[in-house]
């Protein structure tokens, strides 16, 4: 199976990347990185020459822009070179008919192969962060139907996918979530049960047809982004 690189390490290492064409869903705390993941894996598959979006629901682009000066990568000569489009949701919204406008955000929520129908036809990969902002009010069956179209859709078109999910909306459909994705990968802030000290953890939760890591993962946010230090201890 083809694999694309996320860009980091650890990651890389054990799975070989992300599997091409296939669905891979991010959940975490606040501040855990989420958003910074969704960046490195646009910048990697870039470096990839993947033709990439970046679809936002939360930040603006420049938000996006100054998160990446923060690391030195360079965005803008992705987008420059059309490897990398960002869609915000006013960008998306605005596109989407003259009477579902007028209703405010609220008649796009759950509506999230809305977004795909904005994609160039020529799309690799897509980053969609995050989901949680149209999933109130859904029901546990409203959210599964909705979800498991936007998969088949993103799969149909042959487009690898990260869909990040919020810590909120992962509490209450995190587990339905789960069914429908080839892959999952959870970031998490915990205290070192033998140190004391507060720390990030990765856990790739699932991946099909791969082999996964046995131990949850340690890692830091630094110059270079998101960088794997070890693997702290078993799962189980």
């Amino acid at each position: 199976m083809e694999r694309i690189k996320t860009g980091i390490n650890g990651i890389d290492q054990f799975t070989g990347g992300l599997p091409r064409g296939k669905t891979v869903l991010i959940t975490g705390d606040a501040g855990s990185g989420k958003t910074i993941f969704g960046l490195q894996f646009a910048i990697t598959s870039c470096q990839q020459n993947l033709k990439t979006v970046y679809i936002t629901t939360e930040e603006d682009s420049k938000d996006l822009f100054t998160q990446g000066e923060t690391f030195n990568w360079d965005i803008k000569s992705f987008t420059d070179s059309g490897l990398l489009q960002f869609i915000e949701l006013a960008g998306v919204r605005a596109r989407v008919t003259e009477a579902e406008i007028s209703i405010d955000v609220g008649a796009m929520k759950g509506n999230f192969s809305k977004f795909l129908r904005d994609l160039p036809e020529d799309t690799e990969t897509v980053i969609l962060d995050n989901i949680g902002s149209f999933t109130a009010k859904l029901t546990p069956y409203e959210f599964r139907d909705r979800f498991d179209l936007l998969v088949y859709e993103l799969k149909e078109r042959n487009i690898t996918a990260l869909i990040i999910l919020d810590s909120a909306t992962s509490k209450e459909f995190n587990e339905i979530a789960l069914f429908s994705v080839y892959g999952a990968i959870s970031l998490m802030k915990r205290e070192n049960p033998y140190t004391g000290r507060r720390e990030r953890v990765m856990d790739v939760v699932k991946m099909r047809s791969t082999k996964t890591p046995t131990q949850f993962m340690t890692y830091e946010i630094n110059n270079n982004g998101i960088d794997i230090i070890s693997g702290v201890e078993s799962k189980e």
